[in-house]
């Protein structure tokens, strides 16, 4: 069933970006706002950016298909920190995956970007991908990193503050739609993969269930 995303929660000042009370909420409720918001990488003096139209919500101990189910971690610490930081992980030893993290410190949560539509800096994303087709260059949470240029040396980035990653506030709200995630096996009952209805930019990922409302 889809419904619309309510507009984000605007930074303090004059910024777009958005700030940390948009992200210290309940993580499946952040990843369906954050649809339609567009997610900015900059290097140097330029920007790379996508809206980003698909995602998914991981939550803590009582999520068996997050990284934080069984505790913390090296690897997922940030998880568990102060909301608003990017997490990327590297996964299948061939690519990485950008999470926002969510909730209140020490409860952890991040939504997976799973993909965006290129906005700026088109050229430099479907050259990385070596693609010609916009539309393929970021529907994935593997490729839009690439894509983005986004690797574990932004691990750890404060979206509020940084220069290099963060994200802007979209214009109003999209059509949402809803399924369960995606390349899991367990936590397979949860609907909370987000994405927005009718966007070509979607992902091509299955589903590992589909269920007829939310748990």
């Amino acid at each position: 069933m889809a419904t619309g995303a309510r507009h984000p929660t605007l930074a303090m000042g004059d910024t777009p970006r958005l700030g940390r009370r948009f992200y210290a909420r309940y993580t499946p409720t952040v990843a369906r706002e954050l649809l339609g918001c567009l997610l900015v990488r900059v290097e140097g003096k330029k920007r790379l950016s996508g809206i980003i139209v698909e995602t998914e919500a991981y939550r803590g101990s009582g999520d068996p298909a997050s990284h934080a189910y069984s505790g913390k971690t090296r690897r997922n610490e940030v998880m568990f920190g102060e909301p608003g930081h990017a997490y990327v992980y590297f996964t299948y030893g061939f690519h990485h995956c950008l999470n926002l993290t969510t909730e209140r410190e020490g409860i952890p949560g991040a939504v997976l970007i799973r993909a965006v539509e290129p906005v700026e800096g088109v050229e430099t994303m479907i050259a990385r991908r070596g693609l010609e087709d916009a539309a393929r260059a970021a529907d994935g949470p593997g490729k839009l990193t690439q894509a983005l240029g986004i690797d574990r040396r932004l691990n750890g980035e404060d979206l509020i503050s940084s220069k290099r990653l963060f994200v802007e506030a979209g214009s109003g709200p999209v059509p949402v739609g809803t399924s369960a995630r995606v390349g899991i096996k367990l936590g397979v009952d949860r609907r909370w993969r987000y994405y927005v209805k009718g966007s070509r930019f979607v992902s091509r990922g299955r589903p590992a269930v589909a269920h007829s409302q939310n748990p």
